[in-house]
């Protein structure tokens, strides 16, 4: 549209507040602003003064405008934004962030859990968030956990499953994780009591649970209860701690947004620093694309409103860095001279410009569009770096776990053209060995395992990583020459500390670059093992630590400690059976070497 053209047309535009809409040739809505003048407004775009590209570009593509008056400026600037957010017009500023934040849920369910998740279902529950760092998140829940006893497991707790004894409490009741719900040891009331000292941490209410906790400290040492008042008055000093590495300005601050704007040639970059009773509960730099040359003071207002929308903020105050038309009548705006709102906006600016250096090293580094490395590229690297005389297509990993010598067990991980396949992980129960040998452990499980592809007539990987020292690589090789497979693959050995790599018969070991792809492969390797067999050990272990008592009895296998545990659910009860009633179940052979064992004494 021309200016001529426009002219024609100005008269239809009213001396009103309003919003303009530009559309282009094809009826799309490319561009949507405000104005306290809609005329005047307008008549800006075609004004020969306009010297910015990008406006003329703009100019050049509209075929038609579109106004809507209303009453006030506030309507202008909400209608403005409820329109921008349903059409996305090509021209106007766009946040550059279609991230899912995370959030800390509270669940509607009896005895809720508490945990991170990026889906907010409308069933009842407590949502906190989103947060816009998950460490932030995971190191909450962390210190919450540690402080709050708070059940982890998903079991469904109603009062028919735990009062008919469906459940039994796990390794975390034993380690004071949690305080066994579903055996009934805690009621809904005391667990509720629990969940508000959770609901005051999320809100950064502190002061409540402190005052909770010096109670419950003082009841203690009423009772002489010395060693419990001394766990609480820890626990006391690290809420303190939390609460001064938290606290920058004066906890009767009450609630404030803080925003910061910094802007080049195409870029604008906003900080967000958000405030509850002093605390800094989040910090957040949001890039957004200029599609023309908007200043600071039109950029930020539409910042604002798209920030605190997408992080659900609703402060009533806003401290920002210069003046605005900003017209919320429910929000009042600072521009904050001295004192501890002078601070705030100060760190804000200070994260601002570190956010957008930053960026421009990035750039200069040329990483900002940096691709991921091609996996068959690192493939190439580690069979140079280890001299393989083939292509290590197919890699595997074992690794040993046990606890004090019981329940010990081994995994291999595979990965196939550089990348884990899952599908082919395995773990084994260690049969055949009896303590702690490890070596010995990584001889079945090696030798296990290179049987059963045997037998299967499938294909060997051209790599194998031991995950420990010359000893368990020396045991792996015994494996290996039983099944007479000496030749068919590569066998190194990871030592734990080093991370140096051994061969079978080399005295000296070969360490490769840390921060090169081979040994950054190998790592990630390495770290899978250990996920995949800890995981699987932590699952044995905390099965074992019911069925081990029963099972330790002389005439009492496997099978009939399960089948008492799954008739009688727990050794307490199983302790108390008569005889007659241990010998409907499992004969009277095995009853009564059962009973003996657990009557002695009489």
């Amino acid at each position: 549209m021309t200016s001529s053209e426009f002219q024609n047309i100005a008269h239809t535009i009213p001396h009103k507040p309003g919003v303009y809409k530009y559309f282009d040739e094809e009826e799309t809505i490319i561009y949507v602003g405000k104005a306290k003048d809609l005329r005047k407004r307008v008549g800006s775009y075609f004004s020969r003064s306009v010297e910015h590209y990008k406006t003329k570009k703009l100019v050049e593509k509209i075929r038609r405008i579109e106004v809507t008056i209303v009453d006030t400026e506030q309507d202008a600037f909400l209608l403005e934004n409820s329109l921008i957010k349903q059409y996305q017009p090509r021209y106007n500023i766009n946040l550059k962030d279609d991230k899912t934040y995370p959030y800390i849920v509270i669940k509607n369910e009896p005895f809720p859990r508490v945990y991170l998740t990026r889906r907010v279902v409308k069933d009842g529950s407590e949502y906190y968030g989103p947060y816009t760092s998950v460490r932030t998140v995971r190191d909450l829940l962390e210190f919450i956990r540690t402080y709050i006893p708070l059940r982890t497991c998903s079991l469904r707790l109603t009062d028919r499953n735990i009062y008919g004894n469906k459940f039994k409490v796990c390794l975390e009741y034993h380690l004071g994780n949690c305080k066994g719900p579903c055996e009934g040891y805690q009621t809904a009331e005391e667990y509720e009591k629990n969940l508000d000292q959770v609901r005051n941490i999320l809100k950064g209410h502190l002061s409540p649970v402190l005052n909770l906790l010096k109670a419950e400290m003082k009841e203690h040492a009423e009772k002489l209860e010395f060693e419990k008042a001394e766990i609480v008055r820890k626990k006391i000093e690290s809420f303190k701690e939390y609460r001064a590495k938290s606290t920058v300005v004066s906890s009767r601050m009450g609630d404030v947004d803080v925003f910061s704007i910094l802007k080049d040639n195409k870029k604008a970059y906003v900080n967000f620093l958000q405030v509850r009773h002093g605390s800094i509960i989040q910090s957040k730099t949001s890039i957004f694309e200029c599609k023309l040359d908007e200043t600071e003071e039109e950029i930020l207002p539409q910042a604002i409103v798209q920030i605190r929308e997408k992080l659900h903020s609703f402060a009533k105050l806003l401290v920002i860095p210069f003046e605005i038309s900003f017209p919320e009548e429910e929000i009042s705006l600072r521009v904050p001279k001295v004192g501890d709102k002078k601070k705030l906006l100060d760190l804000s600016q200070k994260n601002t410009q570190y956010f957008y250096d930053e960026m421009q090293k990035k750039k200069a580094l040329n990483l900002e569009q940096k691709k991921k490395k091609d996996p068959q590229q690192v493939l190439f690297a580690l069979q140079e770096d280890l001299q393989l005389p083939v292509l290590p297509k197919h890699i595997e990993c074992f690794d040993n776990s046990n606890f004090q010598g019981s329940y010990p067990v081994a995994a291999c991980v595979v990965f196939k053209n550089g990348v884990p396949s899952k599908k082919d992980y395995r773990h084994f129960n260690i049969k055949t060995v009896k303590g702690i040998d490890d070596f010995a452990s990584m001889k079945e499980a090696v030798y296990r395992r290179y049987k059963r592809l045997l037998d299967e007539k499938k294909s060997l990987p051209q790599l194998v990583i031991i995950d420990g020292g010359k000893g368990q690589l020396g045991a792996a090789m015994e494996a290996v020459r039983e099944l007479e497979l000496t030749g068919s693959m590569t066998l190194v050995g990871l030592a734990k500390r080093e991370e140096e790599l051994f061969f079978p018969g080399d005295s000296d070991s070969l360490k490769l670059p840390y921060s090169g792809e081979s040994m950054k492969l190998i790592r990630f390797i390495r770290d899978q093992v250990h996920r995949f067999g800890v995981t699987f050990h932590r699952q044995k272990r905390s099965k074992g630590t019911f069925k081990n008592e029963l099972e330790q009895i002389d005439g009492i296998g496997k099978k009939t400690a399960e089948q008492l545990l799954t008739r009688f659910r727990s050794i307490k009860k199983i302790r108390k059976l008569t005889q007659r009633e241990l010998t409907g179940e499992i004969g009277r052979s095995r009853a009564g070497v059962v009973w003996r064992y657990f009557h002695e004494e009489t």
